[in-house]
């Protein structure tokens, strides 16, 4: 247990540096951000001792990948994984962290301030943007990070955005990041993480599909973790 609050430590001190350097570079290059994500999601995939287990295949039509989120670690695995510059909606809490803010700003990932009237139309307009440009929404439509352990109620933005658009939906279950990086119980080690594409979905209006896609979800998050225990 001290040995992973080390290797924590140590790994919270890297990442940060990292960023730095990735921060300033995102800014030197910023027309194209992309590959220096990338490339930046790489190596800490190697330093932190990383190996994939993927089943199933990113669908290139998808216009939203909808994700799991139980460790910041999910979002180091996309952009490490995902083939396009993905358009991450983030809390514009982010944001506001001095300097580190600027891991979201440099990119220009989409920002939105919860329960606010006026932030869901910057959001609305801001998706619009970055779609006419071919960027994906990355989206976590739990609104905030899990145990790993279940799938907690998805939040409403999630469904206003994919139906507005007619977005083509790909939901994506992320599994095992929790135990590699556990930056709020300060743990980490190496290990397999898991990722499953499942096949997307047409987000239609007066239909059921977010409700459906959910309990998919959930249903398949239980079954590879039971799975998993035996």
């Amino acid at each position: 247990m001290i040995l992973g609050k080390i290797r924590a430590i140590f790994t919270i001190i890297q990442i940060a540096i990292t960023i730095t350097v990735l921060i300033i570079l995102m800014y030197l290059f910023r027309s194209n951000t992309k590959p220096i994500r990338q490339k930046w999601a790489a190596l800490q995939m190697k330093l932190l001792g990383i190996s994939l287990q993927i089943e199933g295949k990113e669908d290139p039509n998808a216009q939203m990948q909808v994700m799991n989120h139980q460790s910041v670690l999910d979002i180091i695995l996309f952009e490490y994984l995902h083939s396009k510059d993905l358009a991450w909606i983030s809390k514009i809490e982010i944001a506001k962290i001095p300097w580190f803010g600027h891991i979201v700003k440099a990119p220009r990932m989409i920002l939105v301030e919860r329960e606010s009237k006026k932030s869901l139309i910057k959001l609305l307009k801001d998706s619009k943007e970055r779609l006419s440009h071919q960027r994906p929404l990355a989206i976590f439509p739990e609104g905030t990070r899990s145990d790993g352990l279940r799938l907690t109620k998805f939040k409403a933005g999630t469904r206003i955005i994919a139906e507005k658009f007619d977005l083509v939906v790909q939901p994506v279950l992320i599994i095992g990041t929790r135990k590699i990086l556990d930056s709020q119980n300060l743990k980490q080690q190496g290990g397999i993480v898991k990722v499953i594409y499942l096949p997307s979905i047409k987000a239609e209006k007066n239909s059921s599909w977010y409700k459906d896609m959910e309990e998919t979800m959930k249903k398949r998050l239980e079954q590879e973790l039971s799975n998993n225990a035996v």
